[in-house]
């Protein structure tokens, strides 16, 4: 099956289903839903190489933008975090090897530089921290988008997407009760073992209905999801904040909808030797 026609049949199951519940969240998140597909598939499927890149670099920024206001970064180190962020996916379509080998070696000097530029001898090293671990979390998470083959990049999107549905379900339905119900970390004390197995059915699913069902996409998808859930969790727990914004309605922020993929992406480039 094809990754638009996929989604089209995925979103009118959506939109049955979400007609017949009076669950205001869930009609929020499809509404984004609604408008999200084709934002992403198009420049994936229809737009090659450097749509991707594009897709991942508007993205980046977004994501960045939001992930400096948690982390309570100054300015200058937003903008540096954002334009690295913004930059990287581009660059490693150029050439992988020799951006991924400058970003490595320049990201402690070039995150560091402001805050001693500053004299900050209160936050300096907290600052530096935080700006390295967004440029890596953001930059290499979303870089992937450009590095897989354009059907791979949309059927991790599309089967990241559907697995946290299925999180959302089997958490309702299998994780009442029992040893399903038991909490993954107390970083998010909602994601379950049945979520876990919920994302798996529903992930994995939709890799094989798209053809591209292999041991190494579905451990990306399933265990970088839930990682990547958690590590947001985290983000926002240090900046005592539940929503990384308020601009996507059923989700809150940019950061709540990709979280899954900053994680599962870089897991796919690594399980199916894409960087080789």
């Amino acid at each position: 099956m094809e990754p638009i026609t996929l989604a089209t049949s995925a979103l009118l199951v959506g939109g049955v289903a979400t007609r017949v519940t009076r669950n205001t969240e869930v009609r929020a998140r499809f509404r984004t839903w609604l408008a999200a597909a084709p934002v992403v598939l198009i420049p994936l499927i229809l737009l090659g190489p450097w749509g991707a890149v594009a897709l991942a670099s508007v993205l980046g920024v977004i994501a960045a933008t939001e992930y400096a206001r948690l982390s309570c970064l100054r300015r200058v180190d937003a903008l540096l975090l954002a334009m690295v962020v913004g930059l990287l996916p581009v660059g490693i379509l150029v050439n992988p090897l020799l951006t991924l080998a400058t970003v490595s070696l320049a990201l402690p000097l070039g995150s560091a530089i402001a805050p001693v530029l500053h004299g900050d001898s209160f936050e300096g090293a907290r600052r530096s921290a935080a700006t390295c671990f967004g440029i890596v979390w953001l930059g290499g998470g979303l870089a992937g988008i450009g590095l897989l083959e354009p059907a791979v990049a949309a059927a991790v999107c599309i089967a990241v997407a559907v697995a946290d549905v299925g999180a959302w379900c089997g958490g309702r339905w299998l994780g009442r009760s029992g040893p399903l119900s038991k909490g993954l970390s107390s970083l998010s004390p909602s994601k379950t073992w049945a979520g876990v197995l919920g994302a798996a059915i529903a992930g994995t699913g939709v890799l094989a209905l798209l053809g591209q069902l292999t041991p190494g996409l579905a451990i990306a998808v399933v265990v970088g999801g839930v990682l990547g859930d958690l590590v947001e969790s985290m983000v926002k727990r240090c900046a005592r904040c539940k929503d990384a914004g308020t601009w996507l309605p059923g989700f809150g922020g940019l950061l709540d909808r990709i979280d899954s993929l900053l994680i599962a992406l870089p897991l796919c480039l690594i399980l199916t030797g894409a960087l080789a």
